[in-house]
């Protein structure tokens, strides 16, 4: 800790004495890179280098002449998290954005707090990120007590469901999420015929997807790790014959599910974050991120989690950790994402609405706030 403090006063030099020592700023970023969950991972990492370039657009940060990104892989995988988190202490990076899953984070995030370096996630959202305590924990995506909230609502409200049969990949994330649907099911009258489980990774949902073909339930929720594995089960549904409405949640939102899908995702449901793509926020962040293609789902969370990270080492004219923290808590501005406005806890609220897929493109469907459709 005593060689972190001595770092950091030399960044705070840096940061004060002009070009004549100018310097690296280090962040890091850490996502699932390869394996299943790379294409949210990657976009996550792609987000965050939009960022670096608007902000470098934009003056970048005096005292740098330079904004380098470390990115890690953290394969959803708690072990390699905490091992690709470790990797990004010893690299001397003053902030993380990060994980993907939720199994990552939760430890990962435990070994950054060790050393003092703030993360901000953009995409995990079990409620357990930020119910640990620790000082510099964000959040900048939505929560899934929020999501199962909202999901519920238009399960009752829009379709008048009565029956619902539940399936997660057992996952930290999943898992949380489908329990959480399962007790407020409970609790708004409609009867839960199954809860039940497949493994992460399984390709072939025959069995399951059989159960849910002779139980005829109004809803089928699909708690699904990535959008991969849920783009195979919407296959494989519509190729058994199940008629159920199927409602989705924001780790299968991404254009990948409807490329693998095709015809099996039209009319699939999905809880997401309402996005304003009329904002000029927004529009910078398109331009920044014009270079790497389409953005994902999380893109733009990542982006505004390393603008909010970035903007705050640039208006404290440091890297002190207590400093950005105080900042971030500060912070209050119109995103790429949404409004970002951190609490004490680190969370900056959710914001879900229900999306469907209509003609192979997402599509905003209605509002649990005003219980309006789009």
């Amino acid at each position: 800790m005593k060689a972190r403090s001595i770092i950091l006063a030399l960044v705070a030099l840096c940061l004060t004495a002009g070009t004549a020592s100018a310097a690296t700023l280090k962040i890091g970023s850490l996502s699932p890179l390869t394996g299943s969950y790379a294409a949210d991972g990657n976009d996550i990492a792609n987000g965050t280098r939009a960022a670096i370039a608007a902000i470098e657009k934009d003056g970048g940060i005096p005292g740098f002449d330079k904004i380098e990104l470390f990115a890690e892989d953290s394969a959803c995988d708690p072990r390699q998290a905490v091992a690709a988190a470790n990797k990004l202490v010893n690299e001397k990076v003053v902030g993380v954005v990060g994980a993907y899953c939720s199994s990552a984070t939760i430890p990962a995030s435990e070994a950054l707090a060790e050393a003092d370096i703030p993360m901000l996630t953009p995409a995990s959202t079990s409620e357990k990120v930020t119910e640990r305590g620790l000082p510099y924990m964000f959040r900048v995506c939505g929560r899934d007590d929020d999501q199962s909230i909202a999901a519920m609502k238009f399960i009752k409200d829009v379709l008048g469901a009565k029956t619902i049969f539940i399936v997660d990949d057992k996952t930290t994330y999943s898992q949380g999420l489908a329990d959480n649907v399962e007790k407020l099911a409970a609790k708004e009258g409609l009867k839960v015929i199954a809860h039940d489980h497949v493994n992460q990774g399984d390709k072939d949902f025959s069995a399951v997807l059989t159960k849910i073909k002779d139980a005829k339930p109004d809803v089928l929720y699909m708690s699904l790790q990535n959008s991969a594995s849920g783009a195979l089960m919407l296959i494989q549904a519509k190729r058994t014959g199940v008629t159920a409405a199927i409602i989705g949640q924001d780790a299968v939102y991404h254009p990948q599910l409807m490329e693998i899908a095709k015809d099996a995702a039209e009319g699939m449901y999905l809880t997401f974050g309402y996005i304003d793509e009329s904002t000029p926020s927004y529009k910078k962040f398109m331009a920044a991120y014009e270079k790497f293609g389409k953005p994902g789902a999380y893109s733009a969370y990542a982006y505004d989690a390393a603008y909010s990270l970035l903007s705050a080492i640039k208006a404290t004219k440091s890297t002190d950790p207590a400093k950005i923290k105080a900042e971030l808590i500060k912070t209050e501005m119109q995103g790429a994402s949404k409004k970002i406005k951190f609490q004490a806890n680190g969370e900056s609220g959710s914001n879900y609405i229900i999306r469907v897929v209509k003609d192979g493109q997402f599509a905003n469907f209605w509002d649990p706030q005003t219980g309006k459709k789009y």
